[in-house]
This record gives C-alpha cells, sequence and structure tokens, in this order.
C-alpha cells in the first residue's frame, strides 16, 4: 500500500471516530439533561424536536405549567396556557410519516412538533391529554 493509501484510510477512520465521538456524547448531555429534569416535571423523555426536514434530538419535560425542550444547543419552555392545540399523529405537520408519534403543538401561530418513540407517545398521550379548538373554545380529545 503507498502511504496516500494509508493516509486517506486513517482520515476516513479519524471521522468515523469523531462522528461516534460527538454522537455518544449528545446523547450523555441529553441523559444528564433529563435527569436535572426529572424531580421537578410529570414526565421526561428523548425526542427529536422537528425543524423542517431536521430531527434534533433533545430532552422534553412536562413540568406543572411549561412543556420544555433542551439539548446542548438549545433551551426553551413553553407555557402550557398558552398552547391552543395538542395533536398527536402518524405524520409531521409536512406529511413526513414517523415511527411513534408526532406530538404537535400550537401556540401563538407557531407550531412546534417532537416526534416520540412509541412506548413514551402512550405515556405522553395519558398525560398530556390531546385538545383541539372548535368555534373558539377548547375541547378534550
Amino acid at each position: 500500500m503507498s502511504l496516500a493509501t494509508i493516509t486517506i484510510i486513517g482520515v476516513v477512520v479519524v471521522g468515523v471516530l469523531f462522528w461516534l465521538f460527538v454522537r455518544t456524547r449528545s446523547k450523555d448531555l441529553i441523559d444528564e439533561m433529563m435527569v436535572k429534569r426529572r424531580p421537578s416535571s410529570r414526565l421526561v423523555s428523548r425526542a427529536d424536536f422537528v425543524e423542517g426536514p431536521t430531527h434534533i434530538p433533545v430532552a422534553l419535560s412536562l413540568g406543572s405549567d411549561t412543556i420544555c425542550y433542551e439539548n446542548s444547543d438549545l433551551d426553551a419552555c413553553l407555557e402550557l396556557g398558552r398552547i391552543e392545540e395538542i395533536e398527536y399523529d402518524d405524520e409531521t405537520a409536512t406529511g413526513q410519516s414517523v415511527t411513534g408519534k408526532a406530538l404537535r403543538l400550537r401556540a401563538h401561530g407557531q407550531t412546534f412538533e417532537f416526534v416520540l418513540d412509541p412506548a413514551v407517545a402512550r405515556q405522553w398521550e395519558s398525560t398530556l391529554a390531546a385538545k383541539h379548538f372548535d368555534q373558539g373554545t377548547a375541547r378534550a380529545v
């Protein structure tokens, strides 16, 4: 083998190892955030925050009056009182089918979507009931 071939193989191996490290570290950080949120939350789980075609792994927690989602780059909360609609669906608002369920929240004309694993989705559905607005009044579904 030539030096160029060995160098290329080395660069590829280092790239793969770096990618695995970043991915593993990201999961560890989300686990740490979930542990931090557990004492003050009714429900905490992993989810993917859907931003267009991108799915961003987050720790999703349901507190007494907020839903928070966070990872190493993102830290946001929505007040439950300001959420106008809560839906659970088999696909995202853009029509992408998902494994599990998409939790869709609407507040102030903006949609927030999270993809949940099937078992976790059942926990969320039983803890945070779906609600829709029907002619100006909320109704539970």
